[in-house]
């Protein structure tokens, strides 16, 4: 849970910045807002800041969103996420 932690702790800190509610694992909802977020980043667009970012940085991003996403996977399997197979 390591990745998931990290993701989890990264939006939170941006949510802090700007007022936002803090994103959490121990209720059902909180755990599908953070699928919702992981789908947000994981679409083609976020993913590759529209085309911008070279490959291997793609790649690295991915990577960390998909171990980030299997393990909300493994948390809670009722979470709807649509990006990640």
């Amino acid at each position: 849970m390591k990745d998931l932690n990290q993701y989890v702790a990264r939006k939170n800190e941006w949510n802090a910045i700007f007022n936002r509610v803090q994103y959490t694992l121990e209720s059902a909802a909180g755990r599908q807002s953070i699928a919702d977020s992981l789908d947000a980043d994981l679409s083609p667009e976020n993913l590759t800041c529209d085309g911008e970012l070279p490959r291997a940085q793609v790649i690295a991003r991915k990577k960390f969103l998909d171990k980030a996403a299997a393990q909300l996977v493994a948390l809670d399997p009722a979470v709807k996420m649509y990006e990640y197979c």
